[in-house]
């Protein structure tokens, strides 16, 4: 199993250009669709968990299915498996960057790269937002943290506290509706 957390979260972080954003699509297909190691609905949940925790996204994500599997062995196996590949490219790309650093082929395409990596963020992004029930009522919520970080310059922690501690008093205002029905 350990190798298997291994070679799935390795061919992930190999055949992913964008970082963690862009390697969603891949670790819900792996990890929910074929080897259903987790489900859709917790699969949301540790999205939301690993964007909170400090490290790299992609990183926090394969801690927590590997660990959730196999507890420290899985979280390791799967933690290296995400983080060798980029390792290996960028070492590969230190080395031999300086060669090609003027080639105008190079750095076409790395040009061509940029819009499809902002694509394979986009397409989570939109899954996130139908997956947390966006609906005209709430679909305000990311809009107005979104245009906070971008136009005034918000730091995201604050965004995340805020909203943590505006889904707790939400659920508890919630619960205290449920009790009086």
């Amino acid at each position: 199993m350990n190798f298997e957390l291994f070679k799935t979260f390795f061919r992930i972080g190999i055949f992913t250009l964008g970082g963690g954003y862009a390697m969603i699509p891949l670790i819900e297909e792996e990890v929910v669709n074929k080897h259903k190691w987790v489900e859709k609905e917790e699969m949301l949940d540790l999205i939301a968990i690993a964007q909170s925790c400090p490290g790299v996204f992609a990183i926090n994500i394969a801690i927590f299915t590997g660990y959730k599997l196999q507890k420290t062995h899985g979280a390791i196996a799967s933690a290296i498996g995400t983080a060798l590949p980029s390792f290996l490219i960028i070492l590969a790309i230190a080395i031999f960057f300086k060669q090609f650093e003027d080639n105008k082929v190079v750095a076409a395409m790395f040009r061509g790269i940029r819009p499809a990596v902002v694509a394979l963020i986009a397409v989570p992004t939109f899954r996130l937002g139908q997956s947390a029930k966006l609906n005209r009522y709430t679909i305000w919520i990311p809009v107005a943290c979104a245009l906070a970080i971008w136009a005034l310059g918000v730091s995201p922690i604050y965004v995340i506290i805020i909203a943590g501690i505006g889904g707790y008093l939400y659920g508890k205002v919630r619960s205290k509706e449920a009790v009086v029905k």
